[in-house]
């Protein structure tokens, strides 16, 4: 009886663990904090992005007509998001970004964040493979497959980006 319950918490504890492998530094350029590697949702709202994150996050208006037509389409969407902490980019459209899934009660801790440097790279080989020019780069996969990108600033807006996005089938 016990192994039944060790096993799924060994699975969970390792998932936890790989999803969080990340360390702050600082950027060589502006001696900022930079994040690196695989990180957890809350390291958004933590130290490195309080001082844009909270501000962006609560200024944030949505479209809430564009969200209205969201909702649902999220259901089985995975997201990856490839970002720089240093960056003016990453810093103004993750807090908005994260304001909309918030709104559409997305479960944010389920995105994969992925930390870089001013050459795209976290610890190890994280972004490798995955074609990053600029961050933040925010990847949708449904079915393992990616259906659509928002690279660096959304075209027309987040929310409309979105929808676009949603709107292709996946062939």
């Amino acid at each position: 009886m016990l192994k039944y319950f060790i096993i799924p918490a060994i699975i969970i504890t390792t998932s936890q663990i790989l999803a969080q492998d990340y360390k702050i530094t600082t950027d060589e350029k502006n001696g900022e904090p930079l994040i690196l590697g695989f990180c957890p949702a809350s390291v958004m709202n933590d130290s490195v992005f309080n001082n844009t994150w909270t501000e962006e996050y609560n200024n944030y208006q949505p479209d809430y007509e564009t969200l209205d037509s969201l909702e649902g389409k999220l259901d089985s969407i995975n997201i990856k998001i490839i970002f720089r902490s240093t960056c003016s980019d990453s810093r103004e459209q993750l807090p908005r970004f994260f304001k909309i899934l918030n709104e559409l009660n997305y479960p944010v801790n389920t995105i994969t964040l992925i930390g870089v440097n001013r050459e795209k790279q976290g610890l190890s080989n994280e972004a490798e493979g995955l074609d990053i020019e600029f961050v933040p780069t925010i990847i949708f996969y449904k079915d393992g497959k990616e259906i659509g990108r928002i690279v660096e600033t959304p075209a027309e807006s987040l929310e409309k980006d979105l929808l676009k996005i949603l709107s292709i089938e996946v062939k």
